[in-house]
């Protein structure tokens, strides 16, 4: 392979920086080395519009930065961060919105994006749940089903506000396993069959307001007794002191899956 110049000089620049570091910060650099030399896969929807090779290979990258010096999963700030960052590095425009936004989070050339990340203990790879999707401040709500339906036009309202939707899913981790992520896209028009969904009122709650949950379901399927509808998701209007709209149980085979991240864990240095 052909020696290229300018990473040649930019090695030799960057040599040189490291006679200026102590013993310490030259150990940061070294285990950051390793972490970028551990195994690992990553793979595109070779579809996706969001992700070319150039930023699943940033992106990874920046995953991998973050694991040398945190067991902590990617929280959704540095989704954001690293996501706008990655794409205006590989010429693709990308804005972040204003923290606090209730909105979108980040504009993708001229797309409107609202940007999420799930890493509970329990995570279900075919299933994605968002806890906080919204916050439900506003509106009547009690005990009765009828409130939901206001609760659920909160819901609508609040997609009205961007394009597409994007989660950033931490599927599994050390030590049980090596680190594990993707990227799945889901669909609006997936989420506004809600305008059919069936509600139910958790009467049996001790909360107030009431939880209630609005279920939507796709087509018939073969269930132990007999033909059963299959569940797509259900919106879960959680009555606890946030008041926040949840996403539960959701099918990951009517999304997309944009990219996936695996590889190892760093072995820290002696």
């Amino acid at each position: 392979m052909p020696k290229d110049p300018k990473k040649e000089n930019l090695v030799k620049a960057v040599s040189l920086k490291l006679y200026e570091l102590t013993d310490t910060q030259i150990g940061w650099i070294s285990e950051l080395i390793e972490q970028f030399q551990t195994s690992h896969k990553f793979t595109k929807n070779p579809d996706s519009d969001i992700i070319t090779e150039e930023v699943l290979h940033d992106f990874g990258d920046a995953l991998r930065d973050h694991h040398t010096f945190s067991r902590q999963s990617f929280t959704k700030d540095r989704f954001e961060f690293a996501l706008e960052t990655i794409l205006n590095r590989n010429g693709i425009p990308a804005k972040k919105s204003p923290s606090g936004n209730p909105g979108d989070d980040i504009t993708i050339q001229d797309q409107k994006f609202s940007l999420k990340t799930q890493a509970d203990k329990n995570i279900k790879k075919e299933y994605i749940h968002i806890s906080k999707f919204h916050e439900l401040g506003k509106g009547d709500w009690s005990d009765k089903k009828e409130d939901l339906v206001g609760l659920r036009e909160q819901f609508f309202n609040h997609m009205r506000s961007y394009d597409r939707i994007l989660t950033l899913r931490r599927i599994d981790k050390p030590p049980k396993s090596d680190w594990h992520y993707e990227l799945v896209e889901i669909p609006k028009d997936l989420l506004l069959e809600a305008k059919d969904g069936k509600f139910q009122m958790m009467h049996q709650s001790t909360q107030m307001p009431k939880p209630g949950y609005c279920r939507v379901y796709g087509k018939d399927k073969g269930g132990l007794f007999g033909t059963e509808k299959k569940k797509k998701f259900e919106l879960y209007f959680d009555g606890g002191g946030e008041r926040k709209l949840q996403i539960k149980a959701l099918d990951k085979s009517y999304c997309t899956v944009h990219a996936e991240w695996i590889f190892a864990p760093v072995k820290k240095l002696k």
